[in-house]
């Protein structure tokens, strides 16, 4: 059942055009992602439909008597209140419910002697307690202590929300819209701020929520486990895709390749028409010119097709000058505090040539104070942490601390590297989509994306062969995050990585390594395969005794040999879904021919249709044997 549709929508600012023409569904229970590139309109466009925004063109139905939850319309908080109240205030009509049931239980109590009174208190008492059992009374207080403990937000439950951070605060806005449970959600970037656990445990309340989510995150990982379909916006325009992210993507490269070649096709049956019509034209006759007039009025009535359109991508690698020695670094009893507060104690890390690490955590273990300690930006309280040799350190700061405000985009980079001309510092720029007079732009000017975009860049041009990333895919768009995973793919040095970002993690890592107040686990592997061994409670890899340098490259080798099976099953199930369509389509089409009595009047056709239908339906069931074959994992 469709419980939201969008017709017609347009959108613009000033002469700048964001949304054109957006027609979209959205069916009850439907979970649906919403992607493009930053400044591609998708906060616009969820702004209309929470009405925090109004449409130049378009309407926005929804269905009557729903309710539409907008993560940024529960911004407003009563800083007095605590934690505790701000979330059990949701709760206020069940609340005054309870009370009144304890109330009629008195009156009931002292009219123990008045049977007409004790009718009339008991019709109301059991009345009261369906409507308190239908709204969930009996569990609304279980739902706001799985809020605090899913959101991380315990620790803080009696402190007041005026005193918590911005980050604290968005955690808090979210819990409380998810205990209202509207029948729409709509969320914007609902994974900012929050840990992988927090994260965790959002993607398993989604999953299991019973309304409607319409949700934009920069999370692929999340958006595969909670999304259902895709929607794309794209130039202004929105596309539809069934699907997760993943699946999403292959589509969308699908269907661009296919809409490609068809436009290329038409516009080279245009230019041949054209070239037949010019030959007619030379030829002055009247004959000819009959011809060419005739087809001209033929070329003006065919429907142009648009050239399929992608927004523009960066597109950089990562070089190095030299290569590093066996071992990269050596970090022995590493502590770090502040005040009476220690962030980790006991730090061991032995990072050797090639190696490629994530450094994962809860929020507040201290993942950027140790990598800052690492580098020398902060003095740890003890321990020792020693370099290998021939090693170059280049640090990708999250917040890009180390950028001038003031200067001009050019300026910025060039002054890091003036042996350049300004022509190499720009063709640099460029492939970071600086072109023009954007290089002319104050850095104070740019948003979080452009800001990452100029780090990388300089990041880019020092190619320096150990990489310390501090959160390096906050602020991209997905298609950036793509291009930054296959460059550090085929990085040839060292990387250490913070991230929440699952899917990166998946795409670079071959160790996780999760940092927490007493020391740090590790696990050989990706995000997968790190979740699967604590999901089986298996140990550490780095718990076992001395493993060695050959053990751990056969680990990886291994890991990586899994990743390439997985892939490959996953191209080969997409593969056989294709084919089961297409002959589940030439079974429909046979089984129309053969209901058909005119079929029958050609006997010799009524057979060879029916062993054709008779072998495709022995194809059909084939592959259905291979594709489960595959689902279930069995070789």
């Amino acid at each position: 059942m469709i419980i939201l549709s969008l017709q017609g929508i347009s959108k613009s600012f000033g002469t700048h055009e964001v949304l054109r023409d957006v027609s979209m569904t959205l069916q009850n229970g439907e979970r649906m992602g919403l992607v493009g590139v930053n400044g591609s309109g998708k906060s616009t466009l969820m702004k209309i439909i929470a009405g925090e925004e109004t449409a130049d063109a378009g309407t926005v139905s929804v269905q009557k008597g729903l309710r539409l939850g907008y993560l940024a319309q529960q911004g407003e908080l009563n800083g007095e209140d605590t934690v505790q109240q701000v979330l059990e205030s949701v709760f206020e009509p069940q609340r005054r419910m309870e009370a009144e049931l304890r109330r009629l239980e008195g009156e009931m109590a002292a009219a123990a002697e008045d049977p007409e009174a004790l009718r009339r208190l008991g019709g109301r008492y059991d009345a009261l307690t369906r409507d308190f059992e239908n709204s969930n009374g009996y569990g609304w207080r279980s739902a706001v202590q799985g809020v605090l403990a899913g959101l991380e937000l315990r620790d803080f439950r009696e402190m007041k929300a005026g005193l918590l951070s911005g980050g604290e605060r968005t955690r808090l806005c979210l819990g409380r819209m998810l205990l209202t449970e509207p029948d729409i959600l709509l969320l914007d970037e609902p994974t900012n701020h929050l840990d992988l656990k927090s994260i965790a445990w959002l993607e398993a309340y989604l999953t299991e929520y019973r309304g409607a989510v319409l949700v934009i995150s920069h999370d692929r990982y999340f958006m595969d486990h909670v999304c259902g379909r895709m929607a794309e916006l794209l130039m202004g325009s929105l596309e539809t895709y069934d699907g997760n992210y993943s699946e999403y993507l292959a589509k969308r490269t699908e269907v661009y390749e296919i809409r490609m070649k068809a436009w290329q096709a038409q516009q080279k049956e245009i230019a041949r028409q054209e070239a037949i019509i010019a030959m007619y034209r030379r030829f002055n006759r009247e004959k000819s010119i009959r011809l060419a007039e005739s087809r001209e009025k033929r070329l003006e009535k065919i429907e142009r097709l648009e050239k399929p359109q992608e927004e523009g991508a960066i597109r950089f690698r990562f070089e190095t000058r030299r290569r590093t020695g066996e071992d990269v670094l050596m970090v022995e009893g590493l502590r770090k505090g502040f005040g009476d507060r220690i962030l980790f104690d006991g730090i061991r890390m032995h990072v050797r040539s090639g190696d490629r690490i994530a450094l994962i955590g809860d929020n507040g273990t201290g993942k950027s104070t140790l990598l800052k300690c690492l580098l020398g930006l902060e003095k740890p309280d003890a321990g020792t942490v020693r370099w290998g040799t021939g090693v170059d350190l280049g640090y990708y700061d999250q917040h890009q601390a180390g950028l001038h405000e003031d200067k001009t985009v050019l300026d910025e980079v060039w002054d890091h590297f003036p042996r350049m001309d300004q022509a190499e510092i720009r063709g640099a720029l460029g492939l970071f989509l600086f072109t023009g007079d954007e290089v002319f732009e104050p850095i104070h000017t740019l948003s979080g994306g452009e800001k990452g975009r100029v780090a990388l860049t300089e990041l880019m041009l020092r190619r320096d062969n150990v990489l310390l990333l501090d959160e390096p895919t906050n602020h991209l768009d997905m298609d950036s995050r793509e291009v930054l995973e296959e460059a550090l793919q085929d990085f040839p040095g060292t990387i250490l990585a913070i991230s929440h970002d699952r899917y990166f993690i998946n795409r670079f890592a071959d160790r996780v390594c999760v940092l927490e107040n007493s020391g740090i686990r590790e696990y050989l592997g990706n995000y997968d395969s790190y979740f699967e061994k604590i999901s089986r409670e298996q140990p550490p890899d780095g718990n076992q005794p001395q493993m060695t340098r050959t053990a751990q490259e056969r680990e990886k080798r291994k890991s990586r040999e899994e990743q390439k099976r997985a892939q490959a099953r996953k191209d080969q199930l997409r593969e056989l879904e294709k084919k089961i369509e297409q002959t589940e389509a030439e079974c429909a089409r046979l089984e129309g021919l053969l209901a058909d009595p005119q079929t029958y009047r050609d006997p010799e056709e009524a057979a060879r249709l029916t062993k054709a239908y008779n072998q495709l339906k022995e194809e059909t069931d084939h592959l259905y044997g291979v594709w489960d074959q595959l689902e279930s994992g069995e070789d």
